[in-house]
Formats: C-alpha cells, structure tokens, sequence
C-alpha cells in the first residue's frame, strides 16, 4: 500500500469520526483528581471502591449482550447511545449536592451505573464499525496505523484534559491566577470541584454530534437489512445466539483466549492504580493543582506507545511481549508501595507505558484473530474479561481496606491519619496480588503452548 493510500484512509470520514468520538468519550477531565472528587463529595475509599465495582459490574452485565446487539441491530446505534448515556451521567454529577448523604451516595451509583452502560454500548462497537468501514474497501492492513493515529491524538487530548481538569479543580490556585490576571473572580471550592464535571458534559455533546455523523459500513447494512425483516423477539434471539457462539469460539481458541488473559492481567491492575492516582499523589505529598501536569507529562508517553506497539506486535512473539510487559508493571507496583515523597512518582512510569502497550496490542491481535462477523461481539467478551477483574479486584479492595479499619493498631491512630495510613496499607498488597495472577496466566499459555501462535503480526503495508 502506497504513502498515498495510507494517507487516504485516514481521511475516511468514518475512520476520522472514530478519532474523534474516542477522544471525546475517554479524554474527561475529571481523570486526574478521580479518587478525591469522590471522597471531596463526601464519600468514603470503602464506597468509593464498591461504586467503581458496581460500574464494572454493570459493564459485565451489559458488555456482551451490547456487543451481539451492535452486530445485529447496527453498530452505529450503540455508539449513539452511549453518547446520550454519557450526557445524562455527567449531568448528575453536576447536579449531585456536596456533602449530602446518602443523596450524594445514590447519584453517584446512579451515575457509575450509567457510566458502565455507556462503556458497554460503546466498546467494541465503535472499533468494529471503523475497522470494517476498511475491510469493505480491502484496507484492513492498514487498521494498525489508524489505530496509532487514533491512540496519539487521544494521547494529546488526554494531556490537555489532564492538565486542565486538575488546575481547574484547585480553587486556591486558580484563584491566585485569577488574581494575578487582574481579574475580579473569586471561585468558591464547591463550584471548583464542578468545574472538570461541566467540561466533560461539553465532551459528551461533542460525542453524541460526532456519533450521529457515523455511516454503516457496506457490511453492516447487509445485517442490519436483514434484522429489519425480523421481529424483535426474533433480533434478540439471534444476538444472543452470537454471544454464546461467540463465547465458545473463544474458549475453544486458545489464542485468543491467551490474547484476553494477557490483556487483562496489566489492565485490571494497571485501571485500578490509575483509578487511585490522585490519592497516592497525596500520599507522597504532592499538591492538587501537579495531577494534572503529572497526568500531562505520562499522557506524553501515548504519543510514543503506539508506535512502540506497532514494532513489537510485527518484530516479536506474543510470549516475549506481554512477559516484557508483565514485568514492566511489577516494578512499578513494588516502587510505587515506598511511597517516597514527590520522587514516587517515577514508578508511575511502568504503569502507564504498559497499559498503554497492552491496549495497543490486543486490539491488534484480537483484530487479526476475530472474524468479521462476531468482531464487535469478541471484542465485547474481552471487555466482559477485563472489567469483571476490574470489578473483582474493587471489590477485594474494599474489603481489605474494610479489614485493615478495624485492625488495633488502624484504631489506634488519629482519625485525620487513618485514611492515609489505610491507603497504604492496602497498596502493599497489590506487587504479590499481581505476582500470583501473572503465574496463573503463565500456566495457562504454557499448557495451551502447542495450540497457541505466538509469531509476530504481518507487516502493514502501510509501514
């Protein structure tokens, strides 16, 4: 394929809205002060992991079942709804009352629910639909540099989100700017707090315009003819019928279900460290208004990552991949459990990279793997795998640092140091968590070794 050729695709107005709709959707400005936000709310680390379980949860529940839809009713649809999902969830935290509970509680569960559901009608649709929009015109090897396109200008509006939503939040600080600008503007904490939550509303608009541009690829009009002669009954029938055929290609292709354990062995760990970031960036003393600019500065490494992905996905095995990988991310969760004032930030380093990796890699080699057909509903069983460990992993979480409350030397402390200490306590646990589910996956892939193809993806065309 041609420079010409490879540029063109990445002037497909489909391919293009799939940038743009995955920015809009992912790169919220709230991300950098997650954890606070909601304990600023009012809520505590225990609810605070119970609400992030409920949302993995609610995409467990929802993942495949959105997937098959979306191969069956129009990918295009799903991906409109979790716009609209999006809108109303950012909506109620904007509305949510500081400090009142249990109101504050209910909407952010409401809230969390919402969130999974967008997650789910999202995920998996909107890749399927662009990667297919280039398998129609007889693209599909170039899905790897739409895919580092994709992940390089998200990576730019995640450093922007970052470092906006984070200043945003601290009022004293904005306030000092404002000032310092000569400006006669005094904002109050409570609107502060609000601020990254109305951006990322904006955001949700901007979604919800560039969904409603999206076309159906010429294959998925075929489907989507032929669930339109069909009755609902019958559509709902046949999406089921794709999930569980879908589940057992899966559990009968050792590949693929090496490609989705691999995955989600960094990527619940690699979620749950990124969930609780602002609060370790406390922990080692850090002020609110640098979450931001930290998040920018990693954000940088999205712009590199991909790149780095395409190399290793057509240069070496699987195996040698996701073991470099692996352990990447064990040092940096034995780093990060020092907690050493503003220098532990560095082990930060080996997180990000390697979830950033890894996402890189799975969808290429699902992709490759994965027939067009039930592509959307086996990119869904994969997002089933990952948060249903994300949702475990929250829930273990809560209960350990539910235990450690009730431990005498945790009563014994202050109140105004217990959550700190509990924090970290509850961190130190996760190098050995990892350490154990790594082996399991280990074993898996060395049982399976003979069935598995762990050789390098083809080179694109393209490159």
């Amino acid at each position: 394929m041609s420079e010409k050729s490879d540029s063109s695709v990445l002037h497909l107005p489909n391919i293009r809205r799939f940038i743009a709709f995955r920015i809009f959707f992912n790169a919220r400005f709230y991300y950098p002060i997650f954890t606070i936000l909601f304990l600023d709310f009012g809520l505590t680390l225990e609810q605070f992991a119970i609400l992030n379980a409920v949302w993995a949860a609610t995409i467990v529940l929802l993942e495949v079942p959105s997937g098959a839809l979306a191969d069956t009713v129009g990918r295009r649809n799903l991906v409109i709804a979790s716009a609209v999902i999006m809108i109303v969830e950012m909506a109620l935290l904007c509305l949510a009352p500081i400090g009142q509970m249990p109101i504050v509680f209910y909407l952010f569960l409401i809230n969390r629910i919402l969130s999974g559901a967008a997650e789910a009608s999202a995920s998996g649709a909107d890749e399927a639909l662009a990667y297919d929009t280039l398998k129609d015109l007889g693209l599909e090897r170039s899905w790897g540099k739409v895919l580092e396109t994709q992940m390089r200008f998200q990576s730019i509006a995640f450093i922007v989100a970052m470092s906006v939503g984070a200043l945003l939040y601290d009022a004293e600080h904005l306030n000092q700017i404002f000032t310092a600008l000569s400006f006669d503007i005094k904002v109050s904490k409570a609107f502060a707090i609000r601020i990254p939550l109305i951006l990322t509303l904006l955001l949700g608009i901007g979604a919800l315009v560039t969904a409603l541009g999206l076309k159906e690829p010429n294959s998925e009009k075929v489907t989507r003819r032929k669930a339109r002669k069909e009755d609902w009954f019958a559509t709902i029938k046949e999406a089921f019928a794709k999930t569980l055929d879908t589940g057992k290609w899966i559990l009968n292709t050792p590949v693929a279900m090496m490609i989705i354990l691999g995955g989600f062995l960094i990527d619940h760990i690699a979620r749950m460290i990124l969930t609780l970031n602002s609060e370790y960036y406390r922990r080692i003393e850090l002020p609110e208004a640098s979450f931001g600019i930290i998040g920018a500065v990693f954000g940088l490494m999205g712009l590199f990552t991909p790149r780095l992905g395409r190399w290793l996905s057509e240069k070496k095995t699987k195996t040698f991949n996701f073991s470099l990988i692996g352990i990447v991310t064990f040092f940096g969760l034995l780093g990060m459990t020092n907690f050493v004032p503003y220098w532990g930030v560095l082990p930060m380093i080996f997180i990000y990279g390697p979830i950033g990796l890894t996402r890189f890699l799975v969808s290429a080699y699902m992709n490759a793997e994965t027939p067009s057909s039930g592509r959307a509903t086996a990119l869904s069983f994969k997002g089933l795998f990952y948060n249903l460990a994300y949702g475990g992993i929250g829930l273990i979480y809560s209960l350990l640092v539910y235990k450690l409350r009730r431990t005498e030397s945790m009563q014994a402390n202050p109140a105004e140091h217990v959550d700190a200490e509990l924090f970290k306590s509850a961190l130190s646990y996760f190098p050995s968590y990892f350490s154990v589910a790594f082996v399991l996956v280990l074993l898996f892939g060395i049982i399976n070794r003979h069935s598995i193809d762990t050789s390098p993806l083809k080179k694109d065309d393209s490159t």
